[in-house]
């Protein structure tokens, strides 16, 4: 669609009705898992699914546990985080008896990714703890952790220690790899969801320059035009992705439309 003289709120709201009424008559035996659809801005996309491309037909959402094992004296969270990274797991539901094997599995896939390892905390259902950094697993730790990763006796808690898109890449593909292994994914349920507010600019170090996260006729959100001079990473873009079962199915955004601003 090429539209003059709308905003960003207008697209979205054409096309959502558009594709509702599509799928209606197209594929009237699939379900629209919610409308209006999910809005998430990037920062929430990537935070809880590690991709900002999502599929919302089931939960294994990641969570950040940076701040709880940071003192915990095991190597490998602590170093990713002095180095500035991030210490993020899911927790694998009912998956607490996994065998050893089964969790080497798990670690190959993610080494696929960039992750060096896969750090885990197994909890049988009868409440027994087996972990690779057991030692260090203080009984205050346990329960923090236990909380933030809602986590019953029968689950398996999975965790990455590494930069941030590290972190991301490899906890985003193995949520989904553990959808599918699961049964966990409905094909007949349609999530579609907008992706908004994605970055500006992205840094890039090779050429050591900001470059345009969507097209050089991105316009700004217009409250972080005075961002562009002081401190572009934090600049957002008038620019909306729309997401469906884990894939990005179409997108756009709004364009300069001022000569100077270009």
């Amino acid at each position: 669609l090429e539209m003059s003289f709308v905003e960003r709120e207008d697209v979205m709201r054409l096309v959502e009705d558009m594709f509702t009424k599509m799928v209606a008559e197209v594929v009237p035996h699939k379900r629209v898992l919610a409308s209006p659809w999910p809005r998430l801005t990037y920062r929430e996309a990537m935070d809880r699914f590690g991709k900002d491309n999502p599929d919302l037909r089931f939960g294994l959402e990641l969570k950040n546990v940076g701040d709880l094992v940071r003192g915990s004296g095991f190597k490998v969270f602590e170093a990713a985080l002095e180095q500035g990274g991030d210490v993020r797991g899911i927790n694998a539901k009912g998956c607490g008896e996994y065998t050893r094997k089964e969790i080497d599995e798990l670690t190959d896939f993610v080494k696929q990714f960039g992750a060096k390892g896969l750090a885990y905390l197994a909890i049988t259902k009868e409440g027994e703890q087996r972990s690779t950094f057991a030692k260090f697993l203080s009984p205050a730790l346990l329960q923090a952790l236990m909380q933030r990763m809602e986590a019953e006796p029968g689950d398996l808690l999975l965790f990455v220690a590494d930069q941030p898109a590290v972190v991301y890449e490899a906890l985003g593909r193995l949520r989904v790899h553990l959808g599918e292994r699961l049964g966990l994914i409905n094909p007949d349920v349609l999530a579609f969801c907008w992706v908004i507010d994605f970055p500006f600019v992205n840094w890039n170090a090779d050429e050591n320059r900001w470059d345009p996260s969507h097209h050089l006729f991105t316009a700004p959100m217009p409250e972080d035009i005075p961002l562009l001079d002081t401190d572009p990473g934090k600049a957002r873009g008038q620019q909306y992705d729309l997401v469906l079962n884990n894939y990005e199915v179409g997108g756009g955004s709004i364009r300069i439309h001022d000569r100077q601003l270009q």
